[in-house]
């Protein structure tokens, strides 16, 4: 039933994907608010999956990349909507979408073949690393979608373009939106490092056991607590806070997704 689920949200996620495009390239807010709620469906029903998969008895391993993927699509729609609905940066929905149906869209087809992992070293610090550090990830990844529309609705307006089709968020909304996800994103990112590091502990004993991974992950924390120290210590420019964002969440996707792939 939970990878029949993953099926349903991956279709729902997509249809909401494909409405937000065409709501974009022939302008409709009436689709694009058709494809926040086929969104909203879509995690409803991902969220149903990961219900189902506990009641069976057969919870996804959760250190691997599939259900990873799975579990940040479900909290990132999540706390998406519920930006959009205090923010009403909805036109972002064409970013998530289809990111969340890709996801999903693995999950649903390799989890399948995945075993649950009994942990010998302190079985509740892989969970809690995978959890925290998913959900971190997650966050500053909207944080960093909000980044790019920030910088392109910037350049429109400095180069005096005029607006065509669906309006982006305004720089005022979009900051606002980065700036939320950030200040939930990195205290899970940096919870995830620490209890990442008790996870290497109980296995290696030692905090650190110098794998690339480690390594990107620790330097993506390094920008964003630099990020952070800038945005709410003092001041910080709204275009350089978009650019930082940016780059920490691709340093991220390098440490967590790229080197997960390659090793």
């Amino acid at each position: 039933m939970g990878i029949a689920l993953h099926q349903v949200a991956a279709l729902l996620y997509l249809a909401a994907a494909v409405a937000s495009a065409v709501g974009l390239a022939w302008p409709s807010r009436k689709l694009l608010r058709a494809a926040t709620l086929l969104l909203a469906a879509g995690v409803t029903v991902h969220a149903s999956a990961f219900v189902a998969f506990h009641v069976e008895g057969r919870p996804p391993p959760l250190t691997e990349l599939p259900a990873v993927l799975s579990f940040m699509a479900l909290v990132g729609v999540l706390f998406f909507l519920g930006l959009e609905w205090r923010m009403k940066i909805g036109s972002l929905v064409a970013g998530i979408a289809p990111v969340a149906a890709f996801s999903t869209f693995v999950a649903a087809l390799e989890l399948p073949h995945r075993v649950s992992e009994s942990f010998a070293f302190g079985a509740g610090w892989p969970h809690a690393h995978v959890l925290l550090a998913s959900a971190g990830l997650s966050f500053l990844g909207i944080a960093c979608l909000a980044g790019i529309a920030f910088l392109v609705e910037d350049r429109r307006l400095k180069a005096k373009r005029p607006q065509r089709g669906v309006r982006l968020p305004s720089l005022e909304a979009l900051d606002r939106a980065n700036a939320a996800a950030l200040a939930a994103g990195f205290p899970l990112l940096t919870v995830g490092v620490l209890t990442g590091m008790m996870w290497n502990h109980a296995a290696e004993g030692r905090l650190f056991t110098g794998h690339a991974h480690e390594t990107l992950s620790f330097l993506a924390w390094v920008v964003y607590a630099a990020l952070v120290a800038a945005r709410f210590g003092s001041y910080a420019a709204a275009r350089q806070a978009a650019l930082s964002a940016v780059g920490g969440f691709t340093l991220l996707l390098v440490a967590v997704i790229g080197v997960g792939l390659f090793t």
